[in-house]
Formats: structure tokens, sequence, C-alpha cells
């Protein structure tokens, strides 16, 4: 038996000093990732200074899904992007139509704990497949579900590999994939800026969101045997303080 240790952060949104006590908390062996919008551009807007991707730099991220703040719809600047933030991209469901120069992969792998992980993510689709806008940018989106049916489709040596989904399309969305996609390990989620302080199980898998604005990393606990997934345990570990988190204290205060 395996231990599984994941922190995840989401949403950040160009949030201010947060590097470093990321950094303190994510222990050796452990496996930190994001589930995307940590910058403040978007996919029509770019901003030539993004300091975020510094304080990102100070903490060990194996893995960022892309946000709808990290893709661009043209590709020079969705490379740019890719390159100031120096950790690697995945989207699984967003094909390079024209064949350029690689920006994100549509899966990775990673280890943590001597344990080797799949790492999928998802970004909300901007268009349906089959517009004209494919041919104006060369991107095409597809639906969650059907970019999961590939991709998990079975691989030799792949069907005991705990798999993990960094989701940029909200709870409810992250509800569905569990309900049809049981072989999944966890859906670690962002868009909606729900902070959950326990993760919701579904299908027998954990969902789990740590809330926008590096107020909050979360950290999910597993057991991995024999192709097998157990959940033990989840927190949300305070990162910076936030104006609802004084409000909160004020109100507590009071009373």
């Amino acid at each position: 038996m395996t231990a599984l240790v994941i922190y995840h952060t989401s949403d950040i949104h160009a949030a201010p000093a947060f590097g470093d006590r990321l950094a303190e908390l994510v222990e050796p062996g452990s496996l930190l990732v994001d589930s995307g919008d940590a910058l403040a551009g978007s996919s029509w807007f770019f901003r030539n200074e993004e300091p975020v991707a510094d304080e990102l730099a100070k903490a060990p991220y194996a893995a960022m899904a892309v946000g709808n703040r990290e893709f661009h719809y043209l590709h020079g600047a969705f490379a740019s992007r890719a390159r100031r933030l120096r950790i690697p991209l995945v989207c699984s469901n967003l094909i390079d139509l024209r064949g350029r120069a690689p920006v994100f992969a549509r899966e990775l792998r990673a280890t943590a704990n001597g344990l080797q992980v799949r790492i999928l993510a998802l970004l909300v689709p901007q268009y349906r497949t089959g517009p004209g806008w494919e041919r104006v940018f060369g991107w095409r989106f597809l639906a969650p579900h059907a970019a999961l049916a590939e991709l998990l489709a079975a691989r030799p040596g792949e069907q005991t590999l705990p798999t993990i989904v960094l989701s940029h399309l909200g709870l409810d969305a992250d509800r569905s994939l569990a309900r049809d996609w049981p072989g999944l390990c966890a859906i670690l989620g962002g868009h909606s800026h729900d902070a959950l302080w326990q993760p919701q199980i579904v299908n027998g898998i954990p969902i789990a969101h740590p809330g926008a604005f590096a107020a909050h990393v979360g950290r999910l606990e597993l057991e991995v045997e024999g192709g097998v997934t157990r959940f033990v345990s989840y927190r949300l570990l305070q990162l910076r303080r936030t104006e609802s988190d004084e409000a909160r204290e004020r109100a507590r205060a009071r009373t």
C-alpha cells in the first residue's frame, strides 16, 4: 500500500504573496498541481507582465491545467504564457489542428512517493467542435466526456495507473464526470471558485475544490494498492489572508 499525497490550488487570479508559504507546506514525495486560472490575462487579453509566474515558481508544481486565463486564441500569446509559467501545462480536450510547436501536453506522468500518476486536465470549451472559429484560430475544443472517452480507453499497462483529473469546469460538471468515470482516483477542480472543506465523494471519487485567490491549498491523501485507490483524508490549509477571512474574524469577535 502506497500513500499518495496531492496538494492542489486553483483560480489564483494573480494573487500575491503565497509562494513561500506553499513551498513550506508541500512535503517531499507529494504532488503539487493547479487547476488553472492562475494568470490575470484572458483568452483575448494579453498582459506583458504576469508577476504571479514568479510566485508560482517558488513552489514545486508538477503540472498546471490550462484554464481560460492561461489559454489564448492566438498561438504565439498562448506559447508566451507557457514559457513564463515554467510549469508543465496539460489540457486533454484541446487539439491544435495546425500542428504548431506544442504549448501543452494532453496528458502527463508524474511521480509521487515512488508512485507513477497519470494527470489529465479539462478546460471549459470556448466554442463547440466544428465551427468557423476552428479555421480562424486552429484550435478544436472537445467535449470533456468525449476527451475522457478517448484517453481513458484501456491501454496495456495503464489499467491500474492512478489517474487524476485537473478540472477547470466547475463543481457541477465535476460531479457529472465522477458519475460517468468511476475509474478516476480523484477530481481536483476549479473555475467555480468553490472552497470545499471536505471533498464531495461521488461514485467513490473524491472531488476537491480549494477555492480562489490563493487563500488556501487543498491537501488530499489517498492510499493506492493493486490498482485500487482509497480516500484517507482532506484538509484546506491557509496560504494567505483575504478580506473574507478578516470579515469572518470581525463577525466572530462581535458575537
